[in-house]
């Protein structure tokens, strides 16, 4: 009798270590999809999110436009041109991204900017991100962009509808109206709403590079 109670409890543990070791496997390889999502093929992908994808290969050609990018640079001074050369007034960002000092943006760029080639474009609200809150285009690959556009701590504290709601600011909206001899970005503004929209609302996948 005892020793068919120890080949029972024998059973039940080896039962119990199987269970476990099945559980375990079954966490951690939930834990690494969901971690490595973003890293699969397209054909291991979900609809939407080749969708997303794809939407935002338009987004990332518009972002590193000079349009979008020369005023999220790498360091404190402004890009400028279709060159995107360092600004010729060397303005710094400031605390608040308006400049510092006597030298702000608004002396330059008024609330509408001023007819002909070479000259300021304008708007109100005109202004680097703050330094606090730098939002850097220049250098970025797809992956780190996109990344960086969806993560609260370094996008401005906005969630997804409030990323949504961006579309429609009054500088984004800009980089298509500023005028001169300056290249538009590669997009229409509408054909960039659309596909900004359509990468948030399916995932605002991130590609893996």
């Amino acid at each position: 009798m005892k020793d068919i109670k120890d080949f029972s409890k024998i059973a039940k543990n080896r039962l119990l270590l199987i269970s476990n070791l099945v559980l375990a496997g079954l966490l951690i390889f939930s834990g690494y999809s969901f971690k490595n999502r973003l890293n699969t093929t397209s054909t291991e992908l979900k609809a939407e999110e080749v969708k997303s994808l794809e939407a935002f290969e338009d987004v990332y050609k518009v972002l590193m436009s000079p349009r979008c990018m020369n005023c999220h640079p790498a360091g404190d001074i402004p890009l400028q041109g279709d060159e995107q050369k360092l600004h010729a007034m060397s303005p710094m960002r400031g605390l608040d991204g308006k400049g510092i000092l006597t030298l702000k943006c608004s002396n330059c760029h008024a609330p509408e900017g001023v007819p002909g080639e070479h000259t300021p474009p304008g708007n109100p609200e005109w202004h680097l991100p703050p330094a606090d809150m730098k939002m850097v285009f220049e250098g970025k690959s797809p992956r780190e962009l996109a990344l960086q556009l969806v993560d609260p701590e370094r996008n401005g504290h906005k969630d997804m509808e409030a990323l949504k709601a961006h579309a429609d600011d009054g500088l984004v909206k800009e980089g298509w109206t500023m005028g001169g001899d300056r290249a538009l970005p590669p997009l229409s503004y509408e054909e960039f709403k659309e596909a900004w929209l359509t990468w948030i609302e399916n995932g605002a996948v991130a590609p893996n590079e």
